[in-house]
């Protein structure tokens, strides 16, 4: 979604009417071909501001960040994020139809930067850039099998993309969606996207859910099992005014749910809660423990993007990504925890 000064007064109570303007927002255009760019990574040391030596955060344990900026005019609006096997290699999907591949330079565990950094622009079913098309809204984004899938909102659709064999140059292809999808809010619909690991209940599908079905504050949004033994829809219940921006899932077939909430007085907030492998299937209200919570006391901004890949040591590390809505008081944070349990 995105969010603009106005949202953020709304969060707050502050605008009453529409009459007040809204700051202007425009996405840039990215590059028409894969573009060598180089990203300036500055490492997040501690993500606590005030308990510098703080390390443990619930569920989750901060290992390293970084705070990502690029002189490239269409950088930002990171809203989805995959880390390969190892974490070695990272795809994060702009809002703007772009993807930009990197590879990940750490030091001692630790993050330090990212090197070999291209951009590219997202390429529809026949072969034109996604932003010169009425799908020019990405938000979510899984790569498993070989294949990326991408969620875009307004237009409510997922697309898969042959990311083994063409990386960057894949052609969308439309999946299909139950009809109820085309009804959600349009800049509220289709965010968060995984896909369900074999040997689990919904091996294979792909599972997508909306930022949120209905306008009412924490009414419950609406989840997508697309394929798998168990297609169908259900719902996600909502709380604490927070929105569902992205999910991952954890080789067990658990779900990882990350939500933001926004608001001007209290700032930025993120959560993850863990959603039983059981609990998603058609039909089913799902909820789930929150095993991590952070506020503007934190080193967030606006959470959009969740990836969990499995380190050679073993430990399963949890990595999220912020839109900056290409606004200058806003900051692409990369952040990565390792979870506990």
């Amino acid at each position: 979604m995105k969010l603009t000064r106005r949202r953020l007064l709304a969060g707050a109570g502050l605008v009453a009417t529409a009459a007040i303007p809204q700051v202007g927002y425009a996405r840039p255009v990215p590059p028409s071909e894969p573009t060598p760019v180089t990203v300036k990574a500055t490492p997040i040391d501690s993500f606590a501001v005030s308990e510098r030596e703080r390390r443990d955060f619930g569920a989750l344990t901060f290992r390293s960040g970084l705070r990502l900026t690029s002189s490239s005019p269409s950088f930002g609006g990171f809203s989805g994020l995959w880390r390969s096997p190892g974490g070695d290699e990272i795809v994060l999907l702009g809002d703007n139809t772009q993807w930009l591949t990197a590879r990940v330079v750490a030091q001692n565990g630790r993050l330090v930067g990212l090197a070999d950094a291209v951009a590219a622009p997202i390429l529809a079913r026949d072969g034109r850039p996604l932003r010169r098309t009425r799908s020019y809204d990405t938000e979510g984004l899984a790569i498993a099998g070989g294949v990326a899938y991408v969620a875009i909102e307004r237009t409510q659709e997922v697309m898969r993309f042959n990311w083994g064999k063409d990386g960057v140059r894949a052609r969308g292809q439309p999946l299909t969606l139950p009809p109820d999808a085309r009804q959600l809010p349009r800049n509220q619909g289709l965010e968060a996207i995984g896909v369900a690991p074999p040997r689990t209940p919904l091996a294979g599908a792909v599972v997508v859910i909306a930022e949120r079905a209905r306008s009412e504050t924490n009414a419950p949004t609406r989840g997508f099992i697309v394929g798998g033994p168990r297609p169908g829809t259900f719902d996600v219940a909502r709380t604490g005014e927070y929105d569902v921006t992205d999910l991952a899932f954890l080789p067990s077939g658990e779900m990882l749910l990350l939500e933001r909430r926004a608001s001007l007085l209290r700032g930025f907030g993120a959560r993850l809660r863990r959603i039983a492998a059981s609990a998603v299937q058609p039909g089913a209200a799902v909820d789930g423990p929150v095993i991590f919570e952070a506020d503007s006391g934190t080193e967030i901004d606006n959470m959009e993007g969740l990836a969990v890949h499995r380190e050679r040591s073993g430990e399963t590390v949890v990595s999220m990504v912020s839109d900056d809505n290409f606004e200058t008081w806003q900051r692409s944070v990369l952040l990565e925890f390792v979870l506990s349990g």
